[in-house]
């Protein structure tokens, strides 16, 4: 509960000697001095309203990040609406100008997996999953950010957010695996408790990030530039069962049991990267944006360096997204952004459970320790990249002033193959289609409030058992979103 407290003070203690410098450019000004203050009061509020988050959608992004954003379903790289917009596309600071916003989301991802029956039936060495469906708890979580951007002068601006775009969440209480020790020998079939026979079972993923940015205007060009900073917290239980697959244990020759695999406390890891943008204003109908996201290498999760490949490693991936923007007139414009994210290119989530068999005490011959969990070829959730497409529209009703409402979809192929259904039963990124709404409606007094709802329908993806291809495992998950934004 309070460990993403931890991370998101820890990246607002790294940031404040910048955002403090930048804030000196406007020394002098009373305005400003308010907005500091303003600041560190909604920092304040978002350490005592984080709680766990969970924002499997895109993989394990959200779809978008901003309620106006959410709300055209991820799209709007090349029209920035709101300061939060600088963590999707830097750029954006110079040309949304002086703002301060927060806001909240609720969000609800439904997820579960069901078993088949096995036709091995505990038999000829199986490791079977206990028949039947099992739905993950926990499923409400609180998701806020906040972002202010400050205008130098009318060719440059500064920025600063803080916000969650990354996890995944699991919470399997129940269920049972069978194991039988010597396949067809004398020895008992044993079930035992918990999805894969070590209690109950899951994971719980958090990333928090804040992004310190410069943007400029050079005609119809805009560009910026941001440090990433980015802050991780994970625990996962229910693994026991796999010891003797880690690197620890076949180095040990079976002796030593591994102490940094499951049921740890949550531990943490920090990294930086950066983010490039740029936002060309081509006429007053047609703009295009184009952002960049670097590999951010993260430090590594040494409580769980038994579990994650590379001793602990888990990296955020790099992304590239671009977009369209046409203003079809004053009352209507429309979107479409392309998003592209390279899983794969991180070991802990791109490699597959395949070389767990090459591990010298899987049992199969296998004489690479690099194989085993937490070696550099260990076993991940084997994801694919994932480019997703993201449609927006945007439209005015004379007769409903300062009223603006939004609708978009967005569709991509989710990163599961269905031979890696095993691992993924704890993070089952599954969804691929996204249908959101919303509305901001602007007061007199020049702040304004906004709502967007997300709703992502089921999508299941079944597979077979590595370790008992008899078996079937199948994934699904559906979801719901409110978000509420307020700005001044």
């Amino acid at each position: 509960m309070h460990m993403f407290f931890l991370a998101v003070r820890v990246i607002t203690a790294r940031i404040s000697p910048l955002l403090i410098s930048g804030l000196r450019l406007q020394k002098g000004s009373s305005t400003h001095m308010k907005n500091m203050t303003l600041l560190r009061h909604l920092v304040a509020f978002s350490l005592l309203t984080f709680s766990s988050l969970a924002a499997a959608t895109n993989g394990y992004f959200t779809h978008g990040v901003g309620v106006k954003n959410k709300a055209l379903a991820g799209a709007g790289t090349a029209d920035p609406q709101e300061a939060i917009a600088t963590s999707i596309n830097p750029a954006a600071a110079v040309i949304v100008g002086d703002r301060f916003e927060a806001g909240l989301a609720i969000f609800s991802p439904r997820r579960s997996y069901t078993t088949s029956n096995s036709l091995a039936n505990g038999q000829g060495g199986a490791f079977t999953i206990g028949q039947g469906a099992i739905n993950s708890d926990s499923e409400f979580f609180p998701i806020p950010y906040l972002a202010k951007t400050w205008a130098i002068d009318e060719e440059s601006a500064w920025g600063i957010s803080i916000y969650g775009r990354g996890g995944m969440n699991t919470d399997y209480r129940g269920g049972s695996a069978l194991f039988d020790p010597d396949g067809p020998g004398p020895a008992p079939v044993m079930t035992l408790p918990g999805p894969y026979g070590a209690g109950n079972a899951g994971v719980n993923l958090i990333q928090a990030f804040s992004d310190i940015t410069y943007s400029a205007r050079s005609g119809s060009l805009n560009w910026g530039v941001a440090a990433v900073l980015a802050a991780q917290a994970f625990r996962g239980n229910g693994f026991g069962s796999f010891a003797p697959y880690t690197e620890t244990f076949a180095a040990s020759g079976g002796t030593t049991f591994p102490s940094a695999l499951t049921n740890n406390s949550h531990d943490f890891s920090y990294g930086a990267g950066v983010k490039l943008g740029f936002i060309w204003e081509a006429s007053e109908q047609f703009s295009l944006g184009l952002s960049y996201q670097s590999k951010i290498q993260m430090s590594e999760f040494d409580d769980y360096s038994d579990l994650f490949a590379e001793q602990g490693g888990f990296d955020i991936p790099e992304s590239l997204r671009a977009g369209l923007a046409y203003h079809v007139n004053n009352m209507s414009s429309l979107y479409y952004d392309i998003e592209r994210t390279s899983f794969s290119s991180v070991s802990s989530v791109g490699n597959p459970i395949e070389p767990l068999f090459s591990c010298p005490t899987a049992g199969v011959g296998g004489m690479s320790l690099d194989s085993c969990l937490g070696g550099s070829l260990g076993a991940g959730f084997g994801w694919n990249d994932m480019t997703t497409h993201k449609i927006g529209y945007q439209w005015r009703n004379p007769s409903l002033e300062n009223w603006v409402f939004r609708a978009g979809m967005s569709q991509g192929s989710q990163p599961i193959e269905e031979s890696q259904v095993l691992f993924n039963m704890m993070a089952p990124g599954v969804i691929e289609n996204h249908f959101t709404f919303g509305f901001t409606h602007s007061m007199r007094t020049g702040r304004e409030y906004s709502m967007s709802f997300m709703y992502a329908p089921e999508k299941k993806v079944t597979g077979t058992s590595p370790f008992d291809p008899t078996q079937t495992i199948e994934l699904k998950m559906h979801q719901f979103e409110i978000e509420f934004g307020y700005s001044w």
